[in-house]
C-alpha cells in the first residue's frame, strides 16, 4: 500500500473513531457503524492503531461483540434505549413545534428501539457455556 493511501486510511480511521465516540454520547447518532468502519480502515493501514482500537477498554469489547454476532449487553441496551427516548422527548417538547416533526422523531425512536431489541443480548456467562458446547462437539 502506498504511503499516501496508508495515511488516508489512517486519517479516515481516526475520523470514524471520533464519529463513533460522538455516537456513544449522542442518542440519534449511531456508534457501531463508525467504530466498525474505523476497525476496517485501521486493519488496512496500521496494525498498531487496529490493536489499540480493539483493545480499548471503552469500545474494544463493544466492537468485538457486535462483529462476532454476540450483540449488546443488557445494560448497553437499556442505557441506549433510555437515553434515546429521554433525548427525543426533550427535543420534541422543546425544539420541535410541528406535529410532523414530532411524528418523525417518534418514528426514528421506534425504529432504533426495534433494531436494538432485535440484536442478541450478550451475556458473558453464556459465552463460557457456548465454548464448552463447541469443545464437546469437536
Amino acid at each position: 500500500m502506498s504511503r499516501v493511501r496508508r495515511l488516508l486510511f489512517t486519517a479516515t480511521g481516526f475520523a470514524a473513531t471520533g464519529l463513533g465516540v460522538l455516537g456513544i454520547i449522542l442518542p440519534l447518532m449511531p456508534a457501531t457503524p463508525f467504530l466498525l468502519l474505523a476497525a476496517y480502515f485501521f486493519s488496512r493501514s496500521s496494525p498498531r492503531f487496529h490493536r489499540w482500537l480493539l483493545g480499548n477498554r471503552v469500545f474494544g469489547s463493544y466492537i468485538e461483540n457486535y462483529r462476532s454476532g454476540r450483540g449488546l449487553s443488557l445494560t448497553e441496551k437499556v442505557v441506549t434505549i433510555a437515553t434515546l427516548w429521554i433525548a427525543l422527548a426533550i427535543t420534541a417538547a422543546t425544539a420541535v413545534g410541528v406535529w410532523w416533526g414530532r411524528a418523525l422523531l417518534l418514528a426514528v425512536a421506534i425504529r432504533v428501539t426495534t433494531h436494538l431489541l432485535r440484536l442478541p443480548t450478550y451475556r458473558p456467562e453464556r459465552v463460557g457455556e457456548q465454548l464448552n458446547e463447541l469443545r464437546t462437539k469437536n
